[in-house]
């Protein structure tokens, strides 16, 4: 048996740390076991999905030099490893499911299903879900139904009683009750599968023999191997890595710590450093080195070493493990790793046609440019204060609404930062001149800067959602917390105005 992992992200945002954590892992199994490492795309959301986050996917694994064997940009015997290319097959598989009784067609509109919910709140009901009704219609009324085109879902037909056992290579047997797991939706009205069936009838075809993925995807591994009894294929070994956690041991959330890869590019951490340190939170050599490299982790991979701690992703240990790796460095690789941080053709010549008009001498470059390349450019409370009338609650507020505006935006670039700022003003009440006097402080540290929307496409989204981060810590350190009652105003009158429109 030849192994073949993979990891499947989806393209409806920045790529997030958690892949790369979970594709290495991946990775060194593959090559440990002389197999292959797939990567295949899982765009099936298609109100989210887009081809420029995909890119920052591949371009966020590339630069942490996780190399993969297939995928939507190499190509390989089981393509095509975008799900959007690959509608047809699941609905043959869907289609098969119903043939098999496996499954059923669902006629329910969402009226009648928010009607249910609704009435299992209501009721106390532990489980919300899918009441099955459909389940119980005659095959061939059905099927009739089916022909004359009236609109349905797809979904799969569930025991009400018993339970679902399974092993996992980290753990002992896992048992899960099946009246605890719903009627689970596998094709949509659209023709689009969900990750469910996507996932199984992928991984199979794809000849996946071990799914090696985060632990929040056990109480759903029921509805997977229901799936694979029901066509008759044997399922994947499966391994589920524990999560990782913030310093609070809560979920990792953007909330709370830059989640992206591309920010810790953008940061100038090494790649080698956060591979490093990633892998070092679940993992340990069998000499007990910290320090180790991807080719090291895969010679010596072997599950038994994989600590299911609950690994801690620590901002501050990683900064400090990074600085580590740079004072380790002879002169000359460090030399060569800052060009390829800070000269990077594409980002420097924009950055230079944006000074270009405002330059007298050369050396007025690196002034001008300072704030592209610092992680914190260290705007003063009282200067984000005088920028909104010296009002700090305000500023504040601000802060907050613009860095949720970014968090929710999937593309980025100068075009989308200008129409949410247009967007804020307008909700708000003030004018965008006096409007970005705050934001200004906020990213470059100065009330007058580059043009700030081409400085927000060339910084990244991820990176302008952290200095607004940085200014909101500013602001509360200075004294003006948005905290508690205050927070969850704002975040009501945000769902109503900004959201509820939309």
């Amino acid at each position: 048996m030849t192994v073949r992992t993979r990891i499947a992200p989806s393209p409806t945002g920045s790529p997030h740390i958690g892949t790369a954590y979970i594709a290495l892992f991946n990775y060194a199994f593959a090559r440990k076991n002389g197999g292959q490492f797939i990567l295949r795309i899982e765009d099936t959301d298609q109100s989210r999905s887009t081809r420029e986050s995909e890119q920052e996917i591949l371009d966020a694994l590339n630069w942490l030099g996780i190399p993969w064997d297939e995928g939507p940009d190499k190509g390989g015997p089981c393509g095509p490893y975008r799900q959007s290319e690959r509608t047809a097959i699941y609905r043959e598989h869907a289609l098969s499911l119903v043939e098999k009784g496996k499954a059923y067609p669902c006629f329910c509109g969402e009226a009648r299903l928010r009607e249910l919910r609704r009435r299992q709140a209501e009721a106390g009901q532990d489980k919300l879900g899918y009441d099955g009704l459909c389940g119980g219609l005659d095959p061939a009324e059905a099927a009739r139904r089916m022909r004359a085109g009236e609109p349905h879902v797809i979904r799969l037909r569930v025991p009400a009683e018993g339970e679902c056992a399974f092993k996992d290579r980290f753990r002992e047997e896992v048992r899960i009750p099946w009246n605890t797991i719903d009627h689970q939706v596998l094709l949509k009205s659209d023709g689009f599968p969900t990750y469910h069936l996507a996932n199984v009838v992928d991984d199979h075809l794809m000849g996946i023999t071990h799914v090696i993925r985060g632990e929040e995807w056990i109480s759903s591994t029921p509805k997977h191997l229901l799936i694979y009894g029901a066509f008759g294929w044997t399922p994947p070994e499966f391994a589920h890595l524990p999560l990782l956690r913030n310093p609070d041991k809560s979920k990792l959330s953007k909330r709370k710590n830059p989640t992206s890869i591309l920010y810790y590019r953008r940061a100038g951490y090494l790649p080698a450093a956060l591979r490093n340190y990633l892998g070092l939170l679940a993992y340990s050599l069998p000499d007990g080195r910290e320090r180790f490299s991807l080719d090291d982790m895969a010679a010596t991979f072997d599950f038994s070493r994989v600590s299911l701690g609950g690994p801690i992703f620590d901002p501050q240990k990683l900064r400090a493990f990074n600085g580590a790796y740079i004072r380790g460095m002879a002169p000359g690789e460090l030399m060569g790793e800052c060009r390829k941080w800070m000269l990077n053709d594409d980002a420097w010549l924009k950055a230079i046609s944006m000074a270009q008009p405002r330059l007298a001498l050369l050396s007025d470059l690196v002034p001008m440019t300072a704030f592209l390349f610092s992680d914190r450019p260290g705007a003063a409370a009282a200067d984000l204060a005088a920028a909104c009338g010296g009002d700090a609650g305000l500023a504040a507020q601000r802060l907050k609404l613009a860095q949720w505006e970014c968090e929710k935006s999937a593309a980025w670039n100068k075009d989308v930062a200008r129409g949410i700022f247009d967007r804020i003003a307008g909700k708000e009440n003030v004018k965008l001149k006096d409007l970005l006097r705050l934001f200004f402080l906020a990213l470059s540290g100065a009330e007058v800067s580059l043009p700030i929307f081409d400085s927000m496409e060339l910084l990244g989204r991820d990176m302008v959602v952290r200095r607004i981060q940085y200014a909101l810590e500013a602001l509360d350190a200075a004294g003006t917390p948005l905290k508690g009652k205050a927070l969850k105003a704002l975040s009501e009158r945000y769902e109503a105005a900004y959201c509820a429109a939309q």
